[in-house]
């Protein structure tokens, strides 16, 4: 009896010993190499339970969430050897997890200080290519871009893939920023007018264009209205013609008759002129026009 229990003990200790090296997991956030006597023997573990042999297998764990490397503030000179200070960042995550092991013992330290190196040398030689307004007006994504690529071939070598390389900040020295600035501010001041003197030059030709358009269309307006007018003069003209050949005599009196009324329109008019002018001329022969 005490044997059977003896070998029952025995059992179940191998049996928690089993279990307890024997398995282990693999959960979504990480990845596994499992190794045979300090061999790398597999690497492709998809989330779940696996087995080993105890004591001759043993697995190492890496997270495979997205890293940050934070650089802290660092100097760096430009093509005009001014000074800026730059803050970056880059975003890693492991890809090939063997090789990761192999290059930097699969420590996200050692991989930052890799990393570190690599974007240091890599805005060192992009900013002092770099004036100062250039970095700080324009090309910033640019040399992120740049940063990015040849972080990116670091990264394969590495195991890890770099997903970005960002610049935080970018600042000038005190000291420094006040007169960059102002230099920055004339230099944009010039553009501007620049470009208020070509619109000034735009507007003064358009506006000499719309008022020899406006001369023009004035000119030949008159000159139609001339034409109009001395065709409507030319045909009140042939009609008073005609109207004076058909009967002199009336149209003379009926020409006195409106001078007659044009001059005596008023009571406060006042003509001093002999009985015998030519004027009164229908006034003695009133009695002979009546019927």
């Amino acid at each position: 009896m005490n044997r059977l229990t003896t070998i029952g003990a025995v059992v179940i200790v191998l049996l928690i010993v089993g279990i307890t090296f024997g398995t282990f997991t693999v959960k979504e956030t990480e990845r596994a190499l499992k190794f045979r006597l300090g061999e790398v023997v597999r690497t492709d573990y998809m989330p779940g339970l696996y087995f080993q042999i105890p004591f001759v297998n043993n697995v190492r764990k890496v997270d495979a969430r997205v890293q940050t490397l934070n650089e802290s503030p660092q100097r760096f000179l430009t093509s005009e050897q001014k000074n800026l200070i730059v803050d970056s960042f880059v975003k890693w995550r492991v890809e090939d997890v063997e090789q990761y092991y192999v290059t930097v013992g699969a420590n996200p330290r050692r991989a930052n200080l890799r990393l570190s190196e690599i974007i240091r040398d890599g805005l060192r030689a992009e900013f002092g290519k770099r004036t100062v307004q250039e970095v700080i007006s324009g090309d910033r994504a640019e040399i992120m871009s740049i940063l990015t690529e040849q972080a990116k071939r670091a990264g394969d070598s590495l195991g890890i893939a770099v997903l970005d390389v960002r610049l935080q900040r970018v600042d000038l020295p005190e000291g420094v920023s006040e007169s960059v600035f102002n230099r920055m501010v004339a230099a944009r001041e010039q553009v501007a007018r620049e470009f208020r003197a070509e619109g000034q030059e735009q507007a003064e030709r358009i506006r000499s264009a719309a008022d020899r358009r406006r001369t023009e269309i004035i000119a030949e307006a008159q000159r139609q209205a001339e034409e109009l007018r001395g065709q409507a003069d030319a045909q009140a003209t042939a009609i008073y013609a005609d109207a004076y050949g058909a009967d002199e005599e009336f149209y003379r009196f009926y020409r006195s008759l409106r001078a007659y009324e044009n001059t005596f329109n008023s009571q406060d008019d006042m003509l001093v002129l002999s009985p015998e002018s030519e004027f009164f001329r229908y006034f003695d022969q009133l009695d002979t026009l009546q019927p």
